[in-house]
């Protein structure tokens, strides 16, 4: 028999399932085929999807020993926020990684990392392999010092993370049985990699951000680790909604961003939710996703990087529409 994970308690489950009717009339549904899966409500740190990649990732880090956890991100991760958080909440340091400089980006998700403790590290004009090199450093530095570091990947994304969104699948099933379609961010791949596992590589429509090259390549091998092999080209994956790269608002990011609000009072991201919520608005219509299917918006979080992302905060900054008494 194999040995469970380990696994460390920090979010509060279920997430709640909520049906959206005035959101699947404007796109063309029936009123009962579009649901929201509220992964932004997981409890910790301001909530998000990285808390369910966290259980175990940290859960297996705490098995080790460690009592400092070290990560990297952009600096609006909302990986690093909640990383941050979790530290705060089980007594262990943090060491974020970051590319740039000091400055460069505010408020949102920084301002928390500051709140919970976390220190920072701007790694400057680096890549990701060069990103994950310097934490390896870090950790290795802190080791030396006594610590007990543990190297926590990028976006919570390995196969112990994506046990998160497997056991996530799993509870989605329980409370939709009839589910056809999960719609889902993809970013650094765990978190659809989890609900392949789950639901199989035909109920999951990843929508591709641009964190990553070559993301279902990630996916399928996450995937496999967990469940059947599944390959890459049997993947689920719309590329259409990257725009001029990752991080960047888009017109059709910006325009799924005013739909969710404006229809069901739902705070996306620019970032990962709005180019999810775009790419489902593009799925109904060509026809990928039709009336009579029963679809769910995993909605992964995100709202503190909102309030650091310069161009969404500048457009909507300028758009308050005045009264005229």
């Amino acid at each position: 028999m194999t040995e469970p994970a380990p696994r460390t308690s920090l979010g509060s489950w279920p997430t709640p399932l909520e049906p959206a009717p005035r959101l699947a009339a404007t796109l063309g549904l029936r009123e009962g085929d579009l649901w929201i899966k509220r992964d932004d409500l997981t409890g910790l740190g301001g909530g998000g999807n990285k808390v369910r990649k966290l259980e175990y990732t940290v859960g297996a880090a705490m098995a080790s020993g460690a009592d400092t956890l070290v990560t990297v991100g952009a600096p609006q991760s909302n990986h690093a926020r909640l990383t941050a958080s979790a530290g705060a909440r089980l007594g262990l340091d943090v060491v974020l990684v970051f590319p740039g400089k000091p400055g460069t980006s505010r408020s949102g998700n920084l301002t928390l990392d500051a709140l919970f403790g976390a220190q920072v590290h701007f790694a400057g004009d680096a890549d990701l392999p060069q990103l994950e090199e310097t934490a390896q450093g870090i950790a290795d530095r802190l080791s030396h010092r006594g610590a007990r570091a543990a190297l926590i990947p990028f976006g919570g994304s390995n196969t112990v993370g994506a046990r998160g969104y497997q056991q996530a699948g799993r509870e989605l099933l329980s409370q939709l049985p009839a589910l056809d379609t999960a719609v889902v961010a993809l970013g650094s791949g765990g978190t659809m990699a989890g609900l392949v596992a789950a639901l199989g590589a035909g109920r999951v429509l990843g929508i591709h951000t641009g964190a990553m090259n070559h993301p279902a390549a990630a996916v399928a091998t996450m995937a496999g680790a967990l469940a059947t092999p599944v390959g890459a080209d049997r993947l689920r994956i719309r590329t259409d909604q990257i725009g001029s790269g990752y991080g960047r608002l888009t017109d059709s990011t910006a325009a799924a961003l005013e739909l969710a609000a404006r229809t069901e009072g739902i705070v996306l991201d620019p970032v990962y939710t709005g180019r999810a919520m775009a790419g489902l608005v593009a799925a109904v219509e060509d026809g990928t996703i039709t009336a009579g299917q029963t679809t769910v918006f995993w909605h992964t979080g995100g709202l503190p990087g909102l309030f650091g992302h310069a161009e969404t905060i500048d457009r909507y900054d300028n758009a308050l529409t005045a009264f005229e008494a």
